[in-house]
This record gives C-alpha cells, sequence and structure tokens, in this order.
C-alpha cells in the first residue's frame, strides 16, 4: 500500500466520494490540508470572504444537482463556530454538506491554545455526526462514516475537524480499493402502499402535499406520474415548489400563512384526505393545526421514522424514503388502474383548477415608488420558465412565492426552516458554481443582502455571474410588519441620508456603489415601466462578463404582504386582489379579462 500523509488520503477520498467542490479559506491550522488539495489537482476551490458564507455556499451547490455533496473548509477556532449557522440551515433543510475544520495539536487540546476550541461539541447539534479525529489512521474511516452518515436516512451535514498534527501525520492508505459504505433507506412494502391507497380511494377530495423529500430522492417524475396516474390534485410545500411544473392542471398551489396561494388555501380547506410524502407539516404550511386537520383524514410518509407524528398523530404513518414509496404506490395504482378499481376524481380537480384561475392577488401597480408585488409580475416575464431562484426569510420571500413560478425540481432553492438573512447571497454563489449555464436568479430584500454583502467580491473573482434582485424598502419588512401588533415600529428602518449619495433620498446604503466597488455591476430602477428592460440588461451584462449583477429596485417604504398568525382560513389580504386577467396578467392562470370575477372587498390596511 501506499504511504502518505492522512491530508493526502482525506483528499484522495474526498474525490472518489464526488465531493470535488469545496469553498472556504485557508489558515494555519488547515494549511495542510489545503497543501493536498493543491497537491493533488482534484479538487476545485472557491475563496470565501467570510467562513459562513462558505458554509452557504456548500448548501446552495449541493442543492443545485442531486448527488452533489458541497464542502467547506475552515482554520480553527472562529472558522468552525463562523460555520454554525450553516450546519444548522443544513440540518433544518436536510442538505448533506461536509464541514472540514483544522484544530490545535492534540497535545494542545484542553490547554487553551490559541484558536482551540472544542466544535465537535459546539456543532452536535446541528450535525449528524461532529467528531474531533485524534488518530491519523482514522482519518479514512471517519472520512468513510461521514459519507455515508450525509446519505442515509435524512440527509443532513458533518463537521470533521482535523488536529494540525493528524493532518500531518503519515499513514497506510489505498485509495484504489477504496469504495463509498452502501446506503440502505427504508422503502414502503406492498402491503403498506395498498393500504394508502385504500384511504385515498376513499376520499371524495384528496391532495397530495408533496415536500423536500421528493426532491432528495430525485423522484420527481415519479411524483407527477402518481399524481396523473389517480388524478390527484399536488400541494408542493415550499421546500418542494416546482417537483410539478406550476402550470401542471393538478398543481393546486402552495398552501400555508405565507408562503402560500390563495387557491391553495382554499383547495385545502375544501379537502377530505391529505397524503403527504418527504414532507415535515412545517408551521408555516400548517397554520393552526385545528384548521389544518379538521375533518381531514391524514396519511404521512418520510424517510425519518421520528418525523411521523411529531407535529401531529397522522392518521396512517410510512417510514419510508420518497422515491422508494412513490415506486410501490405507483405499482399500486397501475394494478388498480388496470382492474378498473380507481375512482374518478375529475370534478374535483376541475374544481381545483377552477380556483386557481379566479383567486388572485393583484400584481399590476403603477405606483412610484414601486409596489414590491409589481417586480414579480415583471420578473416572471423577464426570467422564464428557466429561471433558478434562490432566496431566505423576508418580505421578499414570501412575496415571491406568493406570486413567482417555478417549473421544474431544484428551480427554487430557498432556506426553508432557519432562514438566517444573509443566506441567499453565498447559497446563489454555490447554485451558480455548481450549473453554470443556469439563469440563476437571487431574491433579497436590502437587509439579508446587507449580511454576507461581501461575497459579491467572490462572485467578481470566480467569474460567477448570476443576477440578484434586490427590493430596497430600507426596512427590515418583516419585523416591521409583525411589529403592527405591537403599535410599534421600532429599530426596523434602515433608512438615513447618505452623505456620499443624497440622490437616494434617506433609502441609506448606495448598494449600487458598493456593488462596483467590490468589482460587480449593478442597475437601480425607479419607475415601474423600466424594471422589464433592467432584468433584461442585468442577464445579458451576467451572462457577458461574468460576475453577479445587482438590480436594485427602489420600494415604497411600507407595504403589507398577505400573511396570517393563525389558521389558513385568516390569512390577511392588505392590498386589492384581482378581478380581471389586466390585474395580474402573468398569474399561472390568466383571468378571463372580459368576465371579471367578483370578489369580496378587502379592506387596505396600513
Amino acid at each position: 500500500m501506499a504511504r502518505m500523509k492522512a491530508a493526502d488520503a482525506a483528499v484522495l477520498i474526498l474525490e472518489k466520494e464526488g465531493a470535488t467542490q469545496a469553498f472556504g479559506l485557508p489558515g494555519a491550522a488547515i494549511n495542510p490540508f489545503y497543501s493536498a488539495i493543491r497537491d493533488h489537482g482534484g479538487i476545485k476551490h472557491v475563496l470565501a470572504r467570510h467562513v459562513e458564507a462558505a458554509s452557504h455556499m456548500a448548501e446552495g451547490y449541493t442543492r443545485a444537482v442531486a448527488g452533489n455533496i458541497g464542502v467547506c473548509i475552515g482554520t480553527s477556532g472562529p472558522a468552525g463556530t463562523d460555520m454554525i449557522t450553516g450546519l444548522y440551515s443544513a440540518i433544518a433543510d436536510s442538505t448533506p454538506i461536509l464541514c472540514i475544520t483544522g484544530q490545535a495539536p492534540v497535545a494542545k487540546l484542553d490547554k487553551e491554545d490559541f484558536q482551540a476550541v472544542d466544535i465537535a461539541s459546539i456543532a452536535a447539534p446541528v450535525t449528524k455526526w461532529a467528531v474531533t479525529v485524534m488518530e491519523a489512521a482514522q482519518i479514512p474511516g471517519a472520512f468513510q462514516k461521514a459519507f455515508w452518515l450525509m446519505r442515509e436516512g435524512r440527509p443532513g451535514p458533518v463537521l470533521l475537524d482535523l488536529p494540525i498534527d493528524v493532518q500531518q501525520a503519515e499513514i497506510e492508505f489505498d485509495i484504489d480499493t477504496y469504495e463509498p459504505l452502501p446506503v440502505q433507506r427504508p422503502a414502503m412494502t406492498p402491503a403498506q402502499a395498498s393500504k394508502v391507497i385504500d384511504l385515498l380511494t376513499a376520499a371524495e377530495r384528496p391532495v397530495i402535499v408533496a415536500g423536500g423529500g421528493i426532491i432528495n430522492a430525485d423522484a420527481a417524475d415519479r411524483l407527477v406520474e402518481l399524481a396523473e396516474l389517480v388524478g390527484v390534485p399536488v400541494v408542493p410545500t415550499l421546500m418542494g415548489w416546482g417537483l410539478i411544473p406550476d402550470d401542471h392542471p393538478l398543481h393546486a398551489g402552495m398552501v400555508g400563512i405565507q408562503t402560500s396561494h390563495r387557491y391553495g388555501n382554499a383547495t385545502m380547506l375544501e379537502s377530505d384526505f391529505v397524503l403527504g410524502i418527504g414532507n415535515r407539516w412545517a408551521n408555516r404550511h400548517t397554520g393552526s393545526l385545528d384548521v389544518y386537520t379538521r375533518d381531514r383524514t391524514f396519511v404521512h410518509i418520510d424517510i425519518e421514522p421520528t418525523q411521523i407524528g411529531r407535529v401531529f398523530a397522522p392518521d396512517y404513518g410510512v417510514a419510508s424514503d420518497a422515491g422508494a414509496a412513490l415506486d410501490a404506490l405507483l405499482a399500486e395504482a397501475r394494478q388498480r388502474k388496470e382492474a378498473l378499481n380507481l375512482p374518478d376524481f375529475e370534478v374535483w380537480a376541475k374544481d381545483c383548477a377552477l380556483r386557481k384561475s379566479t383567486l388572485q392577488r393583484k400584481t399590476h401597480f403603477t405606483e412610484v415608488p414601486i409596489k414590491p408585488q409589481r417586480v414579480y409580475e415583471e420578473m416572471n416575464r423577464a426570467f422564464g420558465r428557466d429561471a433558478v431562484y434562490v432566496s431566505t426569510i423576508g418580505l421578499s420571500q414570501i412575496a415571491g412565492a406568493q406570486l413567482l413560478h417555478v417549473y421544474q425540481p431544484r428551480h427554487w432553492i430557498n432556506c426553508g426552516q432557519a432562514g438566517p438573512l444573509g443566506w441567499t447571497m453565498p447559497a446563489a454563489l454555490g447554485v451558480a458554481t455548481a450549473r453554470p449555464d443556469a439563469n440563476v436568479v437571487a431574491l433579497s430584500g436590502d437587509y439579508d443582502f446587507q449580511f454576507l454583502i461581501e461575497e459579491l467580491a467572490v462572485g467578481a473573482q470566480h467569474g460567477i455571474g448570476y443576477v440578484h434582485v434586490l427590493v430596497n424598502n430600507s426596512y427590515l419588512g418583516l419585523i416591521r410588519q409583525a411589529q403592527r401588533g405591537f403599535d410599534m415600529t421600532y429599530h426596523v428602518s434602515l433608512g438615513f441620508d447618505n452623505i456620499n449619495s443624497p440622490e437616494l433620498e434617506g433609502y441609506g446604503v448606495d448598494h449600487v456603489k458598493v456593488a462596483e466597488g467590490l468589482g460587480c455591476k449593478a442597475i437601480r430602477v425607479h419607475q415601474p415601466d423600466d424594471l422589464g428592460a433592467a432584468l433584461q440588461r442585468a442577464q445579458e451584462i451576467a451572462k457577458s462578463e461574468s460576475v453577479p449583477v445587482v438590480v436594485e429596485v427602489i420600494l415604497e417604504k411600507v407595504t403589507n404582504i398577505s400573511m396570517g398568525a393563525a389558521g389558513l382560513d385568516a390569512v390577511n389580504e392588505f392590498e386589492a386582489l384581482a378581478i380581471s386577467g389586466e390585474d395580474a396578467p402573468t398569474a399561472i392562470s390568466v383571468m378571463d379579462s372580459a368576465a371579471p370575477v367578483p370578489v369580496p372587498a378587502v379592506p387596505v390596511m396600513d
């Protein structure tokens, strides 16, 4: 066998496991590992400006393409603690990323050595496994176990902490005979599939709630096939958006108290049976559980057994990989179809489609400053069916999920549960690194944009082109809206008179100057009729110059986005609703403009 440094063995394993893209920052305690990366040459690397950003880049890279596992690397001490937010985000959204940190020499641990912290203990609650590898001979086994854990069961992140002397020690290792550990996943049995189909066919108004677990299983095609076979409408979750094209006749709309469609909520409230596959009943999806579950039968299928019953007790639960479950359900449904033993849900599906073509929110506003709804209308026009959207939390994300359109899996990449501000930009860089030919479009409010704004320089340095739509109302918009219940707007304004850019008229940071100073391009838009041209020009520049291009849209400062705090039946509509096709011209199912649909009057609230 070959004799080599443990760091060299680790790099060889990364390549054989297929993890050939890393994001990170070198440093004293991790330099032996970086030396191995340089000498080996099989691992590509993007130099981040902040280690938290590197972890989010790894998330975006993983989620962009099926089978990817992003790697983020940092030195000892604060590099590891900076990654904790990324690890939390990754485990919350079932995203496998591998974090590798340097560490003080083994003999110096527990002696308060410079930048020596017990990062494995700190990271343990937000990883599937976090370990400081104390013996060089354990490096191959630790990396092998890490990749196995990231892939098996519910996917998630792992942290490997490598003392500098462990990295440099020599071991015997044969990469030619190294093999990744086989991954076993639970699979639905034929008897379980029969039980699920029995419950579905006993219903009159069933829906399928399709979650991100189906994307993790790379099984979107099987989800659509099942829906079409049984004729049942599909409600994608925010993490499952794109599993079924928005314009598919059986796409029933998203459901929730924030990122939802009016027609989606209406359909859920009319349903009598819900089949959840690869979802976790997130609270922004369900709202009040009493409203959500009332008078409905529930089946829950999830790869992680302890997820079943965690939020509420389903009528029937199955621990299964989403892809394996869909295979079993398809086999059972095909048999019943051949035996003419499936009910016809055509009337119910048409009712859902009618709601989709009538219960819409208005987007065509002409006011100046621009209303945010108009931005998403123009984005639908400019970016089309192939856009890969990236976003995190905020009013911009909530409104985007209500008004944008997604047509393919992995074309809406959103930080779902953790929702850290600053996530969008580095995640978009990770997505664009994984898919350099894709039309990647990031969506941020001004606060999210400012959190890790320095990462724009990463795109400029490494030639990572994408479009970043920045909707700027100089407010922490979501928090300001939440503070309405406390009758205050306390420390939520980002506006100030910028002495270097008085033309901003109190909107504060000059994002155009900052973007240009970081080596990128930027366009500022004040008029709604200029949005389309600006978005088109941004795409052209991103492609020709291979840099991030920011489109900053100056919004009205106060807009309340449709949202509720209780059940699906109590979502507040703060703006006027669409009553004709002219009100929502890029809606997924445009209203008949010649025959306006009456809707209840909704008071406009400040």
